[in-house]
């Protein structure tokens, strides 16, 4: 599959060296071609480089790894490139201007990924892998059992081949919250996150729902 993956962050660069270790068609994107670290990922992986617009133009699927902060403004200008397109979006509205822990910058009654789709009503976004650190995103097995992973988005369609590509990574326990609404509880999830984070010492953690 051709998969265009924004962002040159932790998240970015290793979700993409996976898929390209998996066979997919990769490019990443950056504010500009010669960004150096979207050159070092294509000459480490074998990956594509380009700039956002590129990537985004590139990709059947498109993942958007960039800082949370920052993710509204650049993926507005991308309407056309990204129409009728899934957006996968990974990222979290994380305020770390205040120092640790960061804030949300958006939560309660809207959330980052709502935001998102309302720049880009053509757009299919699906939010998800928001939850975890990037090394357990593309490799679920480094935390034991099965423990879960969050979906939500408008397209049930589109829902579906996201949840198929989770299941690609060796995510077994898949639960689907409901529309894009209800990634305001996933991203809301983040400041518990970020607190297990400094009580554990560890980022391979998740978090697991059972039911009876």
């Amino acid at each position: 599959m051709k998969i265009g993956v924004l962002g040159t962050g932790a998240a970015g660069q290793t979700v993409a060296a996976k898929l390209v270790a998996m066979g997919h068609d990769v490019m990443m994107g950056a504010r500009a071609a010669d960004n150096e670290k979207v050159l070092g990922f294509a000459q480490r992986t074998g990956g594509k480089a380009g700039t956002f617009a590129e990537a985004a133009a590139h990709g059947d699927m498109v993942i958007n790894g960039t800082r949370g902060d920052t993710s509204l403004a650049m993926l507005s200008g991308l309407a056309a490139e990204l129409r009728g397109k899934i957006l996968l979006d990974v990222s979290n509205p994380l305020d770390f201007s205040q120092g640790f822990p960061p804030h949300l910058t958006v939560s309660n009654t809207d959330s980052l990924a709502e935001q998102i789709q309302r720049a880009l009503p053509d757009t299919f976004v699906i939010k998800s892998l928001n939850t975890v650190n990037c090394a357990v995103m593309i490799e679920p097995s480094r935390v034991p059992g099965h423990h879960s992973v969050f979906v939500s988005g408008n397209d049930r369609h589109a829902k579906g081949r996201v949840m198929d590509f989770l299941r690609s990574l060796g995510w077994v326990s898949i639960i689907d919250l409901g529309d894009i609404t209800s990634a305001r509880a996933a991203e809301q999830l983040l400041p518990l996150w970020v607190r297990l984070l400094g009580v554990l010492g560890t980022a391979d953690f998740n978090i697991a729902v059972m039911k009876a």
